[in-house]
């Protein structure tokens, strides 16, 4: 019989932790689907001023608080941490995501190198700065990549992908510290 008991995506895989890197699960928050009606974008933004966010452009995020906007595609933004503001369904298309995504947080000095690995991306801070966004494989997993800090990566990936994306970013980690020991 099914088990009914409320889950986190990564729950029993998270925290992993290697020399010079750690992974931990997210935990965001809603998580809405935004896509402006047919010349509705700048009014999408207007909506979001309430909150301190825009709609954001390509690669893009916009964040204020606990809150971000961020770019998920050709006319598509994620509202997380927030839910969508009154009015915002009248100009969007909305669509609730947050049991659909595993949010993951890399971080330490060897995670742009671990991501290297992984990302087919420049993860350069010169190139993708803080609040830099990216749909990108993560090997063959498809993900959405955020740049939270100057050493740290948000890293989305489909739930049912979850564990499968775990392994492989502790895999590389392991590779990556053991380089570092001159193995």
């Amino acid at each position: 019989m099914a088990s009914l008991i409320e889950k986190t995506p990564c729950e029993g895989l998270l925290p992993v932790t290697a020399q010079g890197s750690a992974l931990s699960e997210l935990r965001p928050g809603p998580i809405t689907s935004v896509a402006p009606f047919n010349g509705q974008e700048r009014a999408v933004s207007s909506n979001l001023k309430g909150l301190g966010l825009s709609f954001p452009g390509p690669g893009k995020t916009a964040s204020k608080g606990g809150a971000s906007a961020v770019w998920t595609g050709r006319g598509q933004a994620f509202l997380i941490g927030t839910e969508p503001p009154e009015g915002l369904a009248e100009i969007a298309a909305l669509t609730d995501q947050s049991d659909g995504w595993a949010a993951m947080r890399l971080e330490g000095e060897k995670a742009e190198a671990v991501l290297a690995r992984l990302a087919p991306l420049d993860l350069r801070m010169a190139e993708f700065g803080k609040g830099a966004v990216a749909r990108a494989a993560l090997g063959h997993i498809p993900m959405i990549l955020i740049r939270s800090g100057a050493s740290s990566f948000d890293i989305y990936v489909f739930r049912s992908m979850a564990a499968s994306a775990v392994h492989e970013l502790h895999v590389v980690m392991k590779a990556v510290a053991a380089r570092g020991k001159g193995i």
